[in-house]
Order: structure tokens, then sequence, then C-alpha cells
């Protein structure tokens, strides 16, 4: 929806099952005409699709006008998609294979094309959109630092080769779209500086390269690598970097790179309390599930230390000051009982936003229903609506 006609504002499908077209399409008319009647009834509605690769080829085996027709009829448009989880995303353990395949395989760029074009159809004329994605791939695949290099290149090589599509696009036809590059805990980038250090020492490099035969100067060149590779600066990720909202964002405007799309998730925050820590513990532990990955961040002398899962965490029981979650819990809680959340990362985002334009796509990414303790179980769709409210009333 738009939101002071400034930011379209939505939230992302990935919290509804998908596995196949067929059940990502029974998902969205189970719930979304309900969420747009109660969040946006008098306004079309934009959402943030998420399509898995079956569901994507599906969806293009004839049946993508069939669903642009049910979007015009319901009010609702596309104009951003989640490109990050290429297989199944709810009901088996999804781990460290939500990176598969990574950015070094033919597979990933044929999907990520696909979804390009499927989103050049869906969304309305002229409108700007963008596709997130993997942070190129999952440190912990990679025992030395020279095959850690080689997948650097290699998916830089591949995210140059959307960059190019999407220019030519856009020569084409007007329609400008972005790929949004999504930093995440042991992802290869996970923080502000390794993003820029990526675009310095490889993106620009390759797109120099790739972009010859137009004869570009090289200034113009890593201009237009930057206006098609993008960054999702997902409220939650940032949050386990421990770092601030406004610094990040500085520092990306001051290396020229832009943001694609704003994700909105809050991460749980444990603070230490000396007289209730076994009680924290078992608190902690009701989040323990077994379907993603929930990396643990803490900061060490001064540096941020990353457990690459929580039941590490759980089985040590080390002593600790704060600890920060990766599980994406509503947003508009602030405390959990005896745990908390990162919202005030949301709201510190939302208050640079008063005064600075970061990006205008807003997305609401809640995507662990299915798996949250059950006392925080609020009915799904009740609770995409409240997230959305929340975000509206902030945002104005």
């Amino acid at each position: 929806m738009r939101i002071k006609d400034k930011y379209h504002l939505t939230y992302c499908t990935n919290i509804h099952a998908g596995g196949d077209w067929e059940e990502t399409f029974t998902s969205l008319k189970q719930h979304l005409p309900k969420i747009k009647k109660s969040v946006s009834p008098n306004k079309a509605f934009g959402l943030g699709l998420r399509l898995g690769n079956t569901a994507s080829l599906e969806l293009d085996d004839g049946q993508l006008q069939g669903f642009k027709d049910w979007l015009s009829e319901n009010d609702c448009y596309v104009f951003t998609m989640n490109g990050f989880p290429y297989g199944n995303f709810h009901g088996e353990p999804v781990k460290d294979q939500v990176h598969v395949p990574d950015w070094t395989t033919n597979e990933r760029l044929e999907y990520t094309l696909r979804l390009f074009k499927q989103l050049d159809f869906l969304a309305p004329e002229g409108m700007e959109c963008g596709i997130s994605t993997s942070p190129v791939s999952y440190k912990h695949w990679f025992d030395s630092e020279s095959k850690k290099r080689q997948a650097f290149a290699k998916g830089a090589e591949n995210m140059v080769k959307v960059a190019l599509e999407l220019y030519k696009i856009e020569k084409a036809s007007g329609r400008y779209m972005h790929l949004d590059v999504e930093p995440e805990p042991d992802g290869f980038l996970e923080n502000t500086q390794e993003v820029i250090d990526y675009y310095q020492d490889y993106l620009v490099p390759e797109a120099i390269k790739a972009f010859e035969p137009f004869q570009f100067s090289a200034e113009k060149t890593e201009e237009l690598l930057k206006r098609y590779i993008t960054v999702c600066y997902d409220v939650c990720h940032f949050a386990l970097a421990y770092e601030a909202p406004n610094l990040t964002f500085e520092k990306f405007k001051a290396a020229n790179i832009y943001v694609g799309k704003i994700q909105v998730s809050a991460a749980l925050k444990i603070m230490y309390d000396n007289d209730k820590e076994e009680e924290l513990w078992n608190t902690l532990a009701q989040f323990n599930e077994s379907v993603y990955l929930h990396q643990v961040t803490e900061i060490v002398d001064g540096k941020v230390k990353t457990y690459n899962d929580l039941p590490i965490v759980l089985e040590k029981k080390a002593p600790f000051k704060e600890l920060r979650s990766h599980f994406h819990v509503p947003i508009f809680l602030k405390d959990y009982g005896l745990l908390q959340s990162t919202q005030d990362q949301i709201v510190k985002v939302l208050d640079y936003l008063e005064n600075n334009f970061v990006s205008n796509h807003i997305e609401v990414e809640t995507y662990t229903w299915d798996v949250l303790p059950n006392e925080l179980k609020v009915p799904i769709t009740e609770s995409i609506a409240r997230e959305l409210d929340w975000m509206k009333s902030r945002l104005k």
C-alpha cells in the first residue's frame, strides 16, 4: 500500500506455505483478501511475493496471466519479490540450505532472471521493482580463504549478468528493476563494511569487464552497476551485527551504494539477569526449533562473535551480558516475557527515514509464525495486519 505517496509498504508472503504454485496460490487466496480488507480497504495493496523455484516454474507454464488477473480483481499488485529461498521454506528443516543453490551456480542465476521476467509482467506499468536475494553464499561451507575468494568472484560474475540484463530491460521498456542483496549472519556478507568491500573488490571490477562492449567509462559502469545491484537492508540482520542504522545508511551513501528494499523485522534480545539466569535459559529454549537457522551474536572484546545456531548457546550456557538471536519475532511486541526484541532498531530506522530518503520499498518480514512458541501465535492474518498497522502508524 502507498504511505505518504512515498513508500510502498507490504509484507513478505514467505510467512505462508508455498512449496509449489498450487500451495502458494491457495495460501494467497486464503489470506491476502482478508489482510487487504483490514489494512488497505480503499486503496490498492502492494505485495511482497515469495516464489520458490518450483512455484516459479509452474507459474511460468501458462498461469502467469491468470494470476495477474486475480491480483487485479482483488485490487492488489506485486512490486517486490523475495528470491532468497530457492526451495521449500516451511514444514521441514531449512537451516543453511536456504542458501542452496548459491550465487556460484547457474541454477541461482536462472531462477533469479526468471523471477525478474515474472515481476516485470506482474507489476503495474512504470513501477520500480526489486528482488531480494542471498548474500552470495554461506561462510561455513568453505574451508579456505582461496575457495571463499573464488566463490566471491563467481558470485559477482553471476550477479553482474543480472545487472546487464536489467540494464537491457530498462533500455528497451523503461522498467527499472534492481537486485537487492541481503546480508545476514554467517552469509558471505554480514555487515556494512563487508558489503562495501564486495562492491569494491568484486562487483565493480567484474562489471567493468562485462559492460566493456558498451564502451562506457569506468565511472559510468560503476554507476550502472550500483543502480541495478542494491542492498536489501534487513533490520533484524543488521541488529545482529550491532550496527546503528544511521551509520550504515551514511556509509552506504558515501560509497554510492543504494538500498533497494528495507525489510522490517525484529530479532530476539536476551539481557543477562543474575537473579533469573536459569529462567532466562529456559525461556530462550522455547525458541529452539529445527526448521530455521537461529544464529546468536554477542559483543566480545569489542567485536561481534557469531554462534551459527541457537543450540550451541543453549548447550554451553556461558555467561553473557547481551545476546541477540536470529529469530524473526512479531515487530509489534517489544517484550517477550523475560526476553526482549530489537524493536528499538526498527524505531531508529523509522526515525532516520523522517528526514532522509533510503528506499521506497518497505516490507515486513516475520516468516516464523509456524515455529513461534504457542503463546505468541496470534492468528496469522491478524498478526500480519497488526504488524502492517504498527508500521503505518509510525511511518505517518
